[in-house]
């Protein structure tokens, strides 16, 4: 259910550019964006700060899309979302020394310091590379193309990097049913040659 949630504004998106256009698309996107932070209201969750930006920049870069009756501003919103997670995840670990990738992963993942501060770069360089993906698509190839990359190419992207990723930590996963599995053939051993 929170993976739909989170994909729901873009499915909504997509299905609306296809029927009718790029602005009622943008309009959906932004009544979309509402019905996903009314959710979390509705389920009296903590609504992510990373929503809240999103919301924020879906409202505006929509807003002037539509009023202005120009896609450049909602293509420009694309590249500066990923721009910001970029930056955001850069100046917290240089300046302030605060690793949002591990503040997110630390419950479930215990890792050395020094892969944490790789997995935080790593993360960076990704989303800058989706920014400047999107700003070269954006604005060298047709609308319609956009969109489909907008829709299935950053998707196709994110979920590509995050396997790389969990491969990449796959060696420092706790390895509970391997250990269990090897003490059970251990007091089988035992046991036989007893």
């Amino acid at each position: 259910m929170q993976l739909f949630i989170e994909y729901f504004p873009l499915l909504v998106f997509f299905i609306i550019n296809s029927i009718a256009g790029i602005y009622w698309a943008t309009g959906s996107l932004i009544v979309a964006a509402f019905v996903q932070i009314f959710y979390y209201k509705i389920k009296k969750e903590k609504i992510p700060a990373k929503q809240w930006i999103i919301f924020g920049l879906i409202v505006v870069f929509g807003g002037l899309t539509i009023y202005l009756q120009n896609d450049a501003f909602l293509k420009w919103k694309v590249t500066i979302i990923n721009a910001f997670f970029a930056g955001a995840l850069l100046v917290s670990n240089t300046f302030f020394k605060k690793n949002i990738i591990k503040e997110f992963l630390a419950e479930s993942l215990s890792l050395p310091d020094n892969i944490w501060s790789r997995l935080n770069l790593a993360w960076a360089m990704f989303f800058l590379f989706c920014s400047g993906l999107n700003y070269y698509i954006a604005f060298n190839y047709d609308l319609d193309t956009w969109v489909n990359f907008k829709v299935f190419g950053l998707t196709g992207l994110m979920f590509l990097f995050s396997i790389t990723s969990i491969l990449f930590l796959y060696k420092y996963l706790p390895l509970e049913e391997d250990e269990s599995n090897a003490d059970n053939t251990l007091s089988e051993k035992s046991n036989k040659s007893n």
